[in-house]
């Protein structure tokens, strides 16, 4: 699943959390939050793996066949 894939099915989660009455805005938030801090993680993730790749070109092929790439 790409980053942008993982992120569309942060935000749906995000919308129906928000709008879930039997949510208390408490645990709205700490959802939120949590959300937030796997998008961060996922971006930052996305980033080490691009710069690793810069690297070399046997890297990258390697981060190819795992599929992280």
């Amino acid at each position: 699943m790409s980053s942008r894939d993982k992120q569309k099915h942060l935000e749906e989660i995000k919308e129906h959390i928000g709008k879930h009455e039997g949510l208390s805005e408490e645990e709205k938030s700490n959802a939120f939050k949590h959300i937030e801090e796997w998008y961060a993680e996922d971006k930052a993730f996305g980033t080490f793996i691009a710069e690793l790749a810069k690297i070399s070109p046997k890297i990258e092929a390697l981060l190819v066949e795992l599929g992280l790439i």
